[in-house]
């Protein structure tokens, strides 16, 4: 019997597999984090010490402490010359590549989810899948293009969130189906007819429990970081009927 492609998810069916997926991995969890918050950071602190963004910014503050507010204006101007310098330019491209390069780290949790549907063995090894061949220079583009978009439309309240949710298969889609982004788009705005308020309740779920363990425990983040990818798969998975396709791949 074909299936409605998309079809209607259940919220609690989402979150539940959601919430077993990022369980079962803990430790690769910790490792991702790890990676990603290693390698962003160690370059946010070298790119602001090379372009003093981290020196002049904590000077401002602390002649601002120095002063009290009585020295509100001057922190201001302060931070407003730091933010229009050269350097700091620099170092918001820096940024921004960091993360650029870092996005197709995402891609290795879908490969892991996927292995533990079939029951077959994860590995370390699956975290790095969207670094291998081809992947790299897909999802590296693609991430480009989405970050474009994002910050132009960025001042807007809405659109945001709708651009967010309009994407948020674009991922699987090019891992699993190897999608374009024209056909992601449609795909995606099919789903958002269909599962609009699924999928909003599942990336505000994402959206709280990613930074939540920062807010409870500074040092949860590297548990919860990594969970929009399993909030991401299993919307995919439920949504597009991937477990279907799995025992079937004919369909």
């Amino acid at each position: 019997m074909q299936q409605q492609y998309p079809q209607k998810a259940g919220i609690d069916l989402i979150l539940k597999q959601a919430f077993s997926y990022w369980s079962k991995t803990l430790g690769l969890q910790v490792m991702f984090s790890i990676i990603y918050f290693g390698i962003y950071f160690t370059v946010f602190y070298y790119l602001g010490t090379k372009y003093n963004v981290i020196e002049n910014l904590l000077t401002a503050y602390i002649n601002y402490q120095n002063v009290g507010k009585s020295g509100l204006e001057d922190f201001q101007t302060d931070v407003a010359t730091v933010f229009d310098s050269e350097g700091f330019q620099y170092f918001i491209l820096g940024m921004m590549a960091v993360r650029i390069f870092l996005y197709p780290l995402n891609i290795g949790f879908y490969q892991i989810y996927r292995k533990m549907d079939l029951n077959e063995e994860v590995g370390l090894n699956d975290l790095f899948a969207g670094y291998i061949g081809i992947n790299f220079f897909k999802f590296i583009s693609f991430y480009i293009f989405w970050v474009f978009l994002y910050t132009i439309i960025g001042k807007t309240f809405v659109l945001p969130v709708i651009w967010v949710m309009l994407t948020i298969f674009a991922a699987p889609l090019m891992f699993f189906e190897n999608k374009r982004i024209i056909e992601i788009l449609g795909i995606g705005w099919k789903a958002l007819k269909t599962n609009f308020l699924e999928i909003f309740v599942c990336v505000l779920v994402a959206v709280i429990f990613c930074y939540a363990g920062f807010i409870v425990f500074f040092f949860g983040i590297l548990f919860t970081f990594p969970f929009w990818n399993a909030i991401i798969y299993s919307l995919y998975k439920n949504i597009f009927g991937q477990e279907k396709k799995d025992l079937d791949p004919a369909e």
